[in-house]
């Protein structure tokens, strides 16, 4: 009986402190031949995502950078097996777009003459566990040239050149 009442209690103490599935989650970032180049750490937060990068051996100026809707890099040649942009409600691109906004838009990152690249940004338009972490995963993208944050489908950002499986 001693048993069967210490199972009720601790069934509710569970109950009442949830334990969250994901609140933290990492990517290793690959280059066009497979190479790791950097680290990505993502931490989730009550009303977004804040993204912590660090990149190195890419050109030096501005690259698109953004969620893509599947986990997979495997195809490391173009990485367009992580589709499009992550983005659960059919929102057009662009941080500037009038007509709002999807999951997967993020700031630019910047890559200085030496080619490291390293950036903290925060997003409300994710959630890790909802949004990153589901049933397919997503990737962390990042693009040849910058985003100007409105052109569709990719704000013109051109090829991709660098990806990471979330996980």
């Amino acid at each position: 009986m001693k048993n069967f009442g210490f199972a009720i209690v601790a069934a509710g103490l569970l109950a009442a402190f949830p334990v969250s599935a994901a609140d933290k989650a990492g990517a290793d970032i690959i280059d066009n031949k497979g190479a790791s180049i950097g680290t990505a750490t993502l931490s989730a937060a009550p009303e977004g995502v804040l993204l912590r990068l660090s990149v190195s051996g890419l050109t030096p100026g501005w690259h698109g950078l953004h969620f893509h809707a599947v986990g997979d890099c495997s195809d490391h040649d173009k990485f367009m097996a992580s589709k499009g942009h992550a983005s659960h409600d059919d929102k057009p691109h662009g941080l500037l777009n009038s007509k709002g906004t999807h999951a997967g838009d993020l700031p630019n990152l910047y890559v200085h003459a030496d080619g490291k690249g390293e950036a903290e940004m925060f997003t409300h338009l994710a959630m890790l566990e909802k949004d990153l972490l589901d049933s397919d995963g997503s990737a962390l993208v990042i693009h040849a040239g910058p985003d100007d944050h409105m052109t569709q489908p990719i704000g013109g950002a051109g090829a991709r050149v660098a990806c990471g499986v979330i996980k």
